[in-house]
C-alpha cells in the first residue's frame, strides 16, 4: 500500500512537471502585451515599440504596446502587478514607482519588491545639468563655487517636489553642502524654459527635453548625471568626473518586468531574448539617439540587487528631505 501511494505520488509529480514543461513550450499562445506607463510618442514608448518588433519576431506572436499613463506611472505598475502571471502581460517601470514612490507616497497599490520580476534593465535615463547662460558659470566646479559664495541661495527648477530632477539637485546639494532654493513647476518644459528665460539659475533636466535649448545656446550644459558620457551631448562630461566624485550617479532607468509568479522558464526565456535584442549595436544606437543611455542587460539576480540599492539610495534621500509619505 505504501509503495502504491509512493508510486502514485511520483507519477503525479512527473505529470505536473511535464504539464509545466509543455505549458512553457507552448508560450506564447496569444499576443504579448507590454504596458507602458507613459503616453505614446515619449522616449520610453518609442524604444518599447522598437524592441517590441524584434521580440515579436522571436516569439512568433504579436507584441502589442498599451499606453496607460497617469498617477506618476502608478497606473501602469498596478496593471502589470495584477495581470495574469503567464508571460502574456509585461510592463515597463522606472526608478519612480520602483525606488522612489514606495517612500514618497502614503499608499501605493502594489509592492515593488514582491509583485515583479525584472526581465531586462536595458537603458538608463540620465539628466543634464543646465544653467542660465547669463551666469558666469561654465563648469561644475564654477557652479559649486558660485553657489557657496552667493549671498542668497541659487534657485533650481524641477517638474515638482519628489520628481527625479528635484532629488538629483538635492543629492548634489547634500554632497557638496550647498544651500539652494527649489522652484517646483507643473511640467518639465516650463521648468526648463524658465532657466533659459533667466527666471531660475539652473536645474537638472531630461536630456531629450533640454537638447534643443542646449543646441540653440539658450541654456548651458555643464554635466550629465550618468557615470559615462551621453551620446547626444558627447562634449558634456559626467558630473562624477567634473566634480571629482567617482560614485556620483543620479539616473532613472527603464526595466521590463513581469508579474512575480510568472513561470521561471518563461522569465528566463524573455530575459535571454531581451539581452540579445538590447545588446545589438543598432538597437543601442537608436536608444542613444533619443537621449537614453543603453546598458548591457545584467543577470536577473544582479538587476534585482541594483534595483534594491537604488531603492535604499533614493528612499533615504526622500526621508532626509522630509518628503516620506507626503504625496
Amino acid at each position: 500500500m505504501i509503495r502504491t501511494l509512493a508510486s502514485l505520488a511520483a507519477l503525479a509529480l512527473v505529470s505536473a512537471l511535464a504539464a509545466g514543461s509543455a505549458g512553457a513550450q507552448s508560450y506564447p499562445s496569444k499576443p504579448v502585451q507590454v504596458i507602458v506607463p507613459l503616453a505614446a510618442g515619449t522616449g520610453m514608448d518609442t524604444l518599447v515599440r522598437l524592441y517590441g518588433e524584434k521580440l515579436q519576431q522571436v516569439l512568433g506572436r504579436p507584441v502589442v504596446v498599451e499606453n496607460r499613463p497617469g498617477a506618476a506611472l502608478m497606473l501602469g505598475a498596478v496593471a502589470t502587478a495584477t495581470a495574469a502571471p503567464d508571460g502574456h502581460t509585461l510592463g515597463v517601470l522606472t526608478s519612480g514607482p520602483m525606488a522612489i514612490g514606495p517612500v514618497l507616497y502614503k499608499k501605493i497599490n502594489f509592492d515593488p519588491q514582491k509583485d515583479f520580476v525584472p526581465l531586462s534593465l536595458y537603458v538608463k535615463s540620465p539628466l543634464v545639468l543646465i544653467v542660465d547662460p547669463a551666469l558666469p558659470i561654465k563648469s561644475v566646479a564654477e557652479l559649486i563655487q558660485y553657489a557657496k559664495a552667493s549671498k542668497t541661495p541659487l534657485t533650481y527648477s524641477s517638474p515638482g517636489a519628489g520628481a527625479f530632477q528635484h532629488l538629483a539637485a538635492e543629492f548634489m546639494a547634500q554632497r557638496f553642502g550647498l544651500n539652494l532654493t527649489h522652484v517646483p513647476y507643473k511640467s518639465t518644459p516650463q521648468s526648463i524654459t524658465d532657466i533659459a528665460a533667466g527666471h531660475v539659475n539652473f536645474g537638472w533636466a531630461e536630456a531629450g527635453a533640454s537638447l534643443p535649448l542646449i543646441r540653440e545656446g539658450k541654456v548651458r550644459a555643464l554635466a550629465v548625471s550618468s557615470l559615462t558620457p551621453l551620446a547626444s551631448v558627447p562634449d558634456v562630461p559626467p558630473f562624477a568626473a567634473a566634480a571629482n566624485t567617482p560614485d556620483f550617479e543620479a539616473v532613472s532607468w527603464h526595466v521590463l518586468v513581469a508579474p512575480s509568479a510568472t513561470p521561471k522558464d518563461i522569465v528566463e526565456r524573455l530575459h535571454r531574448e531581451m539581452t540579445k535584442i538590447m545588446s545589438d549595436p543598432e538597437m543601442q544606437k537608436r536608444a542613444a539617439n533619443i537621449g537614453l543611455l543603453p546598458v548591457d542587460p545584467a543577470s536577473i539576480a544582479d538587476t534585482q540587487k541594483y534595483i534594491e540599492s537604488e531603492r535604499e539610495k533614493w528612499g533615504a534621500l526622500v526621508r532626509k528631505l522630509g518628503l516620506a509619505g507626503t504625496m
